[in-house]
């Protein structure tokens, strides 16, 4: 056996011995797809294992993230910091290699993967951030930005949807640094995948505008070899190269779907390293392979020697560019707090006419900035005026066109974030963020500051009805984990709201009104805390708190005038966003809501859940707990309790209890 086959042997060892001692894994894909791992890291990716972040880097995404084990042993036999007692740790408490792939907490994991799909979605994110940081910088004799981006799917992927709505944008966009494999192995947890899925991948991926490479047989070396070399020689398409295997390769399950999701058994583990011809003790690698791949690893650490010494030319020959690029790469931001012209606003507006306002103001200020809409743009008010659009044959504008597609538009934004040197935003109607959940969710996972701007933001969307009128979905949405959900209620709100997210390490959504709003003189600042004290009362303690966020922040205002004239005294709270007020110090929220006052009424266009923490035993809550109507914005809210009148109502209710 030559060294090559050994150590795709190795691979496929490591992988199943790892899966056997954790009692849970999935075997079938790290056992079939071991060749294309081996092919990628020893002949044709640029890595460098002693900075897994090097700039120009090849990327590498398990899109079939229940395969991690084989990323997992991959990266050990390739120098990353992965031990042997990380091979044998697998899906423990506190280890570095978890169940499924996670990024920031394993060297050399480009993305969290797992949700089927997502993986090749965030390539293509990648691959658009390879694209727009290549057309900015690269000058001639200078590629700074050149570098390919792999994904390994499997059939599970292939027959998600939001792997058809990526590979339609990467094949319009001409991705043709995108090269993505796919494991063709028949089998799914069911059973054949001829019993829901018989579609012609091949065909379908050549009409999305692909370049489609068949291998025949998935343990040829030469063929994946030859596969690559003509998928790079592709510039104006992304590739597809489909690779016939066999799930579980040479063990006894081969073929079966037990294989797939299952530890194989130690009977059947030894089986198949006989069958392999693989006799080492569990989780050792022979020298030759050792040596082997140390061939590769070397080869990527001359890689980025070379690069750096072509940057240190680069500098000399365009400083301000390497300048640029060093700034972009280090995610580096102006001072937009005390930058006194983003906090400047007059007349009554949407706050999603507001949130336009300031991007195009902070898109002269923060060159790296991108994105764009789900094909709302001119009523999500998501473009930026004088930066171009990102096209299929020019990649130097910063508006991007996802299409009508908001699942892949999210992950897609997720990858061009995780890629580094960008700062990215997408952008569609609140009510369809059901839709971008999943990739929202994996957005608070990996702790990446995306910035999601969700207009028309409740039953003031009007006529067009429960369909498009968002009611659960800012509970929803909040109960994520590590994410900051604003809720403005003015332009100074909306500000604050863009400067959290472009300065925090977590993604935020900006959920913003079609309904115009007043300007408020003592809001701005204060709303980077969350929820502070708009309007105060006359007396050190309140007879009432009036608590809202967005457009019922100005039925609480109008609600403490009336107040004053029957003798109560309000105070007015602006919660735009209750995450981060909750991380406030506590000093600072019983001085905003003090544990005194138990006379309290919130008011929120949405369903009540978020607010029975503020509420108390004692307060009321003016929400939704219907789906929404179909009739002018004005008549809905009236028909639903959002009035000034109820609210002095049951604001005089809780003072008299």
């Amino acid at each position: 056996m030559n060294v090559q086959q050994t150590t795709v042997n190795a691979l496929r060892v490591l992988s199943i011995e790892g899966i056997e001692k954790a009692n849970s894994g999935h075997p079938g894909l790290p056992l079939g797809s071991a060749p294309i791992a081996y092919a990628l890291f020893q002949n044709h990716m640029t890595f460098n294992p002693r900075n897994p972040k090097f700039d120009n880097r090849d990327r590498f995404i398990l899109s079939a993230g229940h395969g991690s084990m084989l990323n997992y042993a991959t990266l050990h036999l390739y120098g990353y910091a992965v031990s042997k007692e990380d091979l044998m740790n697998f899906r423990q408490f506190g280890s570095k290699t978890a169940g499924h792939p996670e990024y920031g907490l394993t060297p050399g994991i480009e993305t969290t993967t797992g949700p089927l799909g997502q993986g090749i979605a965030n390539a293509v994110g990648m691959a658009i951030a390879e694209n727009y940081l290549r057309a900015k910088f690269n000058k001639e004799g200078f590629p700074i930005v050149d570098h390919y981006t792999y994904a390994l799917a499997g059939d599970g992927c292939m027959q998600e949807g939001i792997e058809n709505e990526a590979a339609s944008l990467a094949g319009t966009l001409k991705l043709g640094k995108l090269i993505v494999f796919y494991d063709d192995n028949d089998i799914t947890i069911e059973g054949n995948t001829d019993i829901a899925f018989r579609e012609d991948v091949g065909k379908r991926h050549e009409a999305l505008g692909w370049q489609v490479i068949n291998v025949k047989d998935i343990n040829d070396l030469n063929a994946i070899n030859k596969a690559v070399k003509k998928a790079k020689a592709c510039t104006d398409k992304p590739s597809l190269i489909i690779c016939k295997s066999l799930i579980g390769y040479g063990s006894p399950l081969v073929g079966n779907p037990h294989c797939h999701g299952a530890p194989l058994g130690a009977e059947n583990v030894q089986k198949t390293k006989e069958m392999l011809g693989y006799n080492y003790p569990p989780f050792e690698v022979p020298e030759e392979v050792k040596k082997h791949t140390a061939k590769a690893i070397r080869k990527g650490k001359r890689a980025e020697k070379a690069w750096k010494e072509m940057f240190k030319a680069y500098e000399v020959a365009y400083p301000e560019l390497a300048k640029e690029y060093k700034s972009w790469m280090a995610n580096e931001k102006p001072d937009l707090i005390n930058n006194e012209d983003l906090w400047k606003f007059e007349k009554k507006d949407a706050t999603r006419n507001t949130s336009f306002t300031v991007l195009n103001k902070l898109a002269d200020l923060v060159p790296n900035l991108i994105g764009g809409s789900a094909d709302l743009a001119p009523s999500n008010k998501s473009n930026m005026k004088n930066r171009g659009d990102f096209l299929p044959d020019d990649k130097t504008g910063s508006n991007m066109h996802f299409g009508i597609r908001e699942h892949a538009m999210a992950a897609i934004t997720n990858g061009m974030c995780v890629h580094g040197g960008l700062t990215t935003y997408c952008s569609t109607f609140f009510v369809f963020s059901d839709y971008m959940k999943n990739a929202i969710r994996l957005s608070a996972l990996m702790g990446l500051p995306v910035t999601y701007v969700l207009t028309h933001d409740s039953i003031g969307v009007g006529e067009d009805g429960p369909t498009h009128q968002p009611v659960e979905h800012l509970v929803g949405l909040r109960s994520i984990p590590n994410i900051k959900v604003y809720r403005p209620a003015d332009g100074k709100e909306t500000t604050a709201a863009w400067i959290s997210a472009l300065t925090g390490k977590e993604p935020t959504l900006l959920v913003l009104t079609r309904q115009n709003l007043p300007q408020y003189e003592n809001s701005g600042v204060e709303a980077l805390k969350g929820g502070y004290i708009l309007a105060d009362s006359e007396k050190a303690t309140p007879d009432v708190l009036l608590i809202a966020s967005g457009s019922e922040v100005e039925l609480c205002m109008e609600a403490k005038k009336v107040l004053a004239e029957q003798g109560v005294d309000a105070r007015v709270v602006s919660m735009p966003c209750i995450e981060v007020f909750n991380k406030q110090p506590k000093k600072y929220r019983e001085a905003v809501i003090p544990s005194k006052v138990r006379a309290r009424v919130c008011v929120e266009a949405a369903t009540p859940y978020s607010w029975h923490q503020f509420a108390g035993l004692d307060g009321e809550i003016i929400a939704m707990n219907t789906f929404g109507e179909s009739a002018p914005a004005e008549l809905l809210f009236k028909h639903f309790g959002f009035t000034v009148e109820n609210v002095v109502e049951k604001a005089l209710k809780v003072v008299k209890k």
